[in-house]
C-alpha cells in the first residue's frame, strides 16, 4: 500500500459499512454537505466567486462527459502524478433509470433526474474497477430527499446503483465485474446533484467488508473528485487577476 493510501485511511471514519443481503456490501459516505471556515483579515483576496447550484432553475446548463471526465486519467494527489485512475469510458444518460435498479431507479426519476453522467475507471493499483457518476436532480431539497431515502432502499435489498460495464458483451470483457451483484457503493450530495460510486474487484472476487482500498476509492472518487473538483468547479466562477493599470497617454504637443 502506498504512503498516500496509508495516510488517507486516517480520515476514513466518515465512511460507514452497510451489509446488503443478495446485493453485496455497500458503503455510505457520511454527509459533508455543510462546512464552515474562518478567514483572517490578512488572507489573500478570493480567486473565485460562488455560483448558485441549488436548483436546475438557477443552474440550467446540463453536465457533459467532458466536464466530468475531461481526460483519460484522474490525478488525486498531484505529488504522485503516476498514481492515477485510468478512465475507460464515460457515458451520458438521459434515461436516469439505467443508472440504478429497483426502487432506487424510481426514486431518482421521481425526484426530477434529467441526466446521469457516469464513467468507468480502473483504480491506481489496477485491482479494482470503479463507476463514478453524478445524478442531475431538480433541486437541493430533492437531492437531500434522495440522500436520506437511499440507505433504507439499499438496506432492504430493494435497489442499488449499477456499475457501468461498457464492454460486458465482449469475449474478453474488462469491465464485466461491475455488472455483478458483489459490489461496494457510496453516495453523497452537493447542491442539486447526487454523486455516487460503485466498485468491483477486477478479478470478479468478492470485496471483503472493511477493505481499506475500497474505502479509499470511495473517498477519492466521491469526496476528492466528483464533489471536491467537478462540482466545486461548477459552483465557483474564477476571478481574473487584476493586473497593473495601463500607463496613461496624452497627445504630444507639436
Amino acid at each position: 500500500m502506498s504512503s498516500r493510501w496509508k495516510k488517507a485511511l486516517s480520515v476514513l471514519g466518515v465512511l460507514a459499512v452497510l451489509t446488503v443481503c443478495g446485493v453485496g456490501s455497500f458503503l455510505m459516505v457520511l454527509d459533508e454537505k455543510q462546512g464552515t471556515g474562518a478567514q483572517a483579515n490578512s488572507s489573500p483576496p478570493p480567486t473565485a466567486t460562488a455560483v448558485d447550484i441549488t436548483s436546475r432553475e438557477v443552474d440550467p446548463k446540463p453536465l457533459t462527459a467532458n466536464e466530468v471526465f475531461p481526460g483519460k486519467q484522474i490525478v488525486i494527489d498531484p505529488a504522485k502524478p503516476t498514481e492515477v485512475y485510468a478512465v475507460i469510458k464515460p457515458q451520458v444518460l438521459t434515461d436516469c433509470r439505467a443508472a440504478a435498479s429497483g426502487e432506487l431507479s424510481k426514486l431518482i426519476t421521481d425526484l426530477g433526474c434529467s441526466q446521469v453522467v457516469r464513467g468507468t475507471m480502473r483504480s491506481p493499483n489496477g485491482a479494482y474497477l470503479v463507476t463514478g457518476g453524478i445524478v442531475n436532480l431538480d433541486t437541493v431539497a430533492n437531492a437531500e430527499k434522495a440522500y436520506e431515502a437511499i440507505k433504507p432502499i439499499v438496506d432492504n435489498g430493494k435497489g442499488r446503483f449499477l456499475g457501468y460495464a461498457p464492454d460486458r458483451q465482449a469475449n474478453k470483457s474488462i469491465t464485466k465485474p461491475l455488472a455483478l451483484a458483489s459490489t461496494h457503493a457510496g453516495w453523497n450530495i452537493r447542491g442539486h446533484y447526487l454523486v455516487y460510486c460503485v466498485i468491483a474487484r477486477s478479478d470478479g472476487e468478492e470485496i471483503p467488508i472493511g477493505d481499506p482500498f475500497a474505502k479509499q476509492i470511495l473517498f477519492d472518487v466521491i469526496e476528492f473528485y466528483l464533489r471536491g473538483k467537478v462540482l466545486e468547479d461548477r459552483a465557483s466562477d474564477p476571478i481574473a487577476p487584476t493586473g497593473d493599470p495601463a500607463p496613461s497617454t496624452a497627445p504630444s504637443a507639436g
